[in-house]
């Protein structure tokens, strides 16, 4: 059952049955009375009312899904979806940035190149990992690592969830634009496949800067957007409270880019999301990722490729 102290609004009628169901079990296991009737009365009602709640959500609801604290982060489908995954550190130039985190793992018996960014699970970890926003460094690491790939000739997977880079006065004194406009220039013009995966948050050029891919997939619920809502509530709106309104005219949910040709798949997430069946979720990735790899592998020129699709995106009108 899920935990009530990271439930979201739109979830709590079906976390009320979810405790009601636990509670039952928790009394016939305690005695000798048989319940069994009313746990399988509650059981159905559980299914019917997880359907409704997770049938028609807003894109705010699914951005806010996209955050939930106990979605599955990169370290866990790392851990599920891989295999023999050396992490490396640092870029060379700085120091270390926890905040991506990449290096060789195996992928149903093929070695691949993994760049994740990761977020942390209690304050601790987010202040480690600076909760996900990713510092210079960490583009200039996650691109030492794409260049070695590209050397020996492994393919990239990438794992975006990040509400953007790192905003702060050190970052852009150590010029984090110029480090995710170099990621975007040198990532177009690698020769081995790249594969992109938004798996919660892709935040602007925090997610693009490890996101110039052959094929980008993206989670149900997950986001890619150019700002997040409450920035761009912020700016239009001058009150990040429109956050929900800005959600709805940024057409960042997943099935809106797969219409704009931004993504090139959404995978389905388990009824509820993807915190609610790691096992399943996972399986589901791992499926689309040796897929996807197995279809690249076999093309050539894929800098071509990859410049064409990027140049057909987008609508334009001329005079």
């Amino acid at each position: 059952m899920q935990n009530h102290k990271n439930s979201l609004d739109f979830e709590k009628p079906l976390l009320e049955l979810e405790k009601q169901l636990d509670d039952l079990l928790k009394s016939s296991k305690d005695s000798d009375l048989d319940f069994s009737d009313e746990i399988s009365a509650i059981e159905k009602k559980i299914v019917r009312t997880k359907r409704e709640v997770y049938a028609d959500l807003s894109p705010w609801q699914k951005v806010q899904l996209s955050r939930h604290p106990n979605r599955p982060y990169t370290n866990d489908y790392l851990e599920k979806v891989f295999e023999q995954f050396e992490p490396l550190h640092g870029d060379r130039l700085y120091k270390d940035d926890a905040a991506i985190i990449g290096g060789p793992a195996m992928l149903d018996g093929r070695r691949v190149m993994i760049i994740g960014q990761q977020k942390g699970r209690n304050t601790e970890e987010n202040l480690n990992r600076n909760f996900g926003c990713p510092n210079p460094e960490g583009y200039r690491k996650a691109l030492r690592l794409m260049k070695m790939a590209d050397r020996f000739s492994l393919p990239i997977i990438s794992i975006i969830d990040t509400p953007g880079a790192f905003p702060g006065i050190g970052a852009e004194e150590r010029h984090v634009a110029e480090a995710i406009a170099v990621n975007l220039r040198e990532m177009a013009l690698l020769k081995v496949p790249i594969i992109a995966l938004v798996i919660g948050e892709g935040g602007s050029g925090g997610a693009l800067g490890v996101a110039v891919a052959d094929r980008v997939m993206i989670l149900e619920n997950a986001y890619y957007s150019v700002i997040s809502p409450e920035g761009c509530a912020a700016i239009l709106w001058k009150d990040r409270a429109f956050a929900s309104n800005a959600a709805e005219s940024l057409k960042l949910d997943a099935n809106e880019l797969l219409k704009l040709g931004i993504v090139d798949e959404v995978l389905t997430e388990p009824v509820g999301g993807a915190h609610r069946n790691w096992e399943e979720m996972s399986r589901d990735v791992k499926q689309a990722l040796i897929r996807e790899l197995a279809n690249l592998s076999k093309k050539e020129r894929l800098p071509d490729s990859r410049y064409e699709k990027y140049r057909r995106m987008g609508q334009f009108l001329s005079a």
